[in-house]
């Protein structure tokens, strides 16, 4: 049985956060951002971001690249293409697009940058598996966020301040393992690096790898077939 999804609902509350999303997190989340879009850079030009929202990350990227960014909410995407106009010729597409049914050709992208929506899905997984579908071999997935550890100290004082961060719409529950698992399910992805991010490592940012082996032709590593796409 397939994810049940919410797209109407999570519609409505990028709605009402497009107004004032720059103002909260513009200077809380520039570092990741930054350094998002410079993992992305370094794996070539052509570069998907997943969840560019009202186009924060946009910036970043180096004026040599082509960068194309999907997001589900229309409102949010509103701001980022103001952002777009205002001066951004190596974005080459913002469209509203569900992650989960990615609107390109397979192998289409050097890189997919998926910064702070990965724990918002509601199939990780499947988006992930998108994301392997339109990468190039060798290209890298690119994911930031609050990714939780497994065990060890840090792993208490965010059990410790999950509460505080649920009111803000943080969870420690998505862990890094659950990233490096879908991985190590598919066959053909190798965790390259696990790096921390303001403040004080709060953040993650996790760097997924395609290597030349793939899974079998027209399904994914969980068994799913390709998704016909437009």
């Amino acid at each position: 049985m397939g994810v049940k999804y919410d797209l109407e609902g999570q519609r409505r509350v990028y709605e009402r956060w497009a107004p004032v999303y720059d103002r909260v997190y513009h200077k809380l989340l520039s570092d990741a951002h930054r350094k998002t879009a410079q993992a992305a850079a370094a794996c070539g030009d052509d570069i998907l971001e997943i969840g560019v929202g009202t186009g924060l990350v946009l910036p970043y990227y180096p004026h040599t690249a082509r960068v194309c960014g999907v997001d589900l909410s229309v409102h949010m995407l509103e701001k980022a293409r103001e952002k777009v106009l205002a001066g951004r010729p190596h974005v080459r597409l913002i469209a509203a697009m569900d992650a989960c049914r990615l609107g390109f050709a397979d192998a289409s992208f050097d890189a997919v940058a998926v910064p702070f929506v990965i724990t918002l899905v509601p199939d990780p997984e499947g988006a992930l598996d998108e994301c392997a579908r339109v990468l190039k071999p060798g290209g890298e997935i690119v994911v930031s966020s609050k990714l939780g550890h497994d065990s060890g100290p840090l792993a208490r004082i965010e059990e410790g301040l999950a509460p505080l961060m649920a009111k803000v719409g943080w969870s420690s529950a998505f862990r890094i393992s659950r990233l490096a698992a879908w991985a190590e399910q598919r066959g053909d992805f190798e965790v390259v690096e696990v790096a921390p991010l303001f403040p004080a490592g709060f953040f993650k940012l996790m760097r997924l790898r395609k290597t030349h082996a793939a899974p079998a032709a027209g399904a994914t590593a969980r068994g799913h077939s390709t998704p016909n796409l437009p």
